[in-house]
């Protein structure tokens, strides 16, 4: 891990990435999608669904249940109102990509049919709305309580993009299902990591190193609550950018594997 040269490098945007995850026969899965190939980050790729904060985000009275601002900003190492911003994207970027709703009835009941208010995600990918507008128009609260913080990566320093990345773990709510509603993927399914791991490792998929650690990760749990009740230490992983081979790649906690699962399913051109 190596710290952010902020006098160097290029501007990092916040992002929140949610892993949204359901008990099945074999084991829990988690939905994925693939990345348009033309998408100018991460085109192509098998990713989770997320996306960076918006300033519209920012907004202290922001209709919220379940764990305060404060315990969130212990949990992600960062201040209130950045982490309200954080889960506060982490709801609005699930729902406009994949239609989850993490949010609650004024009751406190959870969203059992979110296919009703879908009708808003167009708004809110237009900027026409912004999330919090969307929940106090439906009498709706966010449901920081569905959340859990799971790991926080840095794009290295070297890329054209860069985000600073805070990984959540939600299961899905009952009575609703994910869908391919967006035109950033040509590719939904629910998959176990296990399986998404080895789709990498025989070339059927590309994996950024964060996504392929998330599921190794994921990969550990032999259920859904045993997941949501994992108390895990979060520290942020930038990766180092090494030399090798005459090229360079990126290095952090498991990259030997990472390369090693890349390179037996994407050898070089010519072998």
């Amino acid at each position: 891990m190596t710290e952010v040269d902020q006098t160097t490098a290029l501007p990092i945007k916040d992002a929140s990435t949610v892993m949204v995850i359901r008990d099945s026969a074999d084991g829990p899965e988690v939905f994925a999608a693939r990345r348009v190939k033309g998408m100018a980050f991460a085109g192509g790729m098998t990713v989770f669904p997320g996306g960076g904060v918006d300033a519209a985000d920012d907004d202290p009275d922001l209709a919220w249940t379940g764990p305060a601002p404060t315990w969130w900003a212990e949990r992600l190492g960062c201040d209130e109102p950045r982490a309200r911003r954080l889960v506060c994207a982490a709801a609005r970027e699930t729902f406009e990509e994949c239609g989850v709703l993490l949010a609650d009835h004024l009751d406190g009941s959870a969203v059992s049919d979110a296919g009703k208010y879908h009708s808003a995600r167009a708004e809110l990918e237009a900027h026409e709305l912004s999330f919090s507008g969307f929940l106090e128009r439906e009498d709706l609260s966010l449901a920081a309580g569905r959340l859990r913080p799971f790991d926080h990566w840095i794009t290295p320093v070297i890329e054209k993009r860069r985000y600073d990345t805070r990984f959540f773990l939600a299961a899905l709510p009952a009575g609703q299902e994910p869908d391919d509603q967006t035109t950033e993927v040509d590719l939904t399914m629910w998959a176990r990591p296990v399986d998404l791991l080895e789709d990498f490792r025989r070339g059927h998929s590309m994996l950024l190193p964060p996504t392929w650690t998330q599921l190794r990760h994921l990969a550990e749990f032999a259920d859904v609550a045993s997941a949501l009740a994992a108390e895990r230490t979060i520290e942020p992983i930038q990766p180092e950018i090494i030399e090798h081979s005459g090229g360079i790649r990126v290095g952090f906690d498991g990259s030997d594997e990472y390369w090693a699962d890349y390179q037996a399913g994407h050898p070089p051109a010519g072998n």
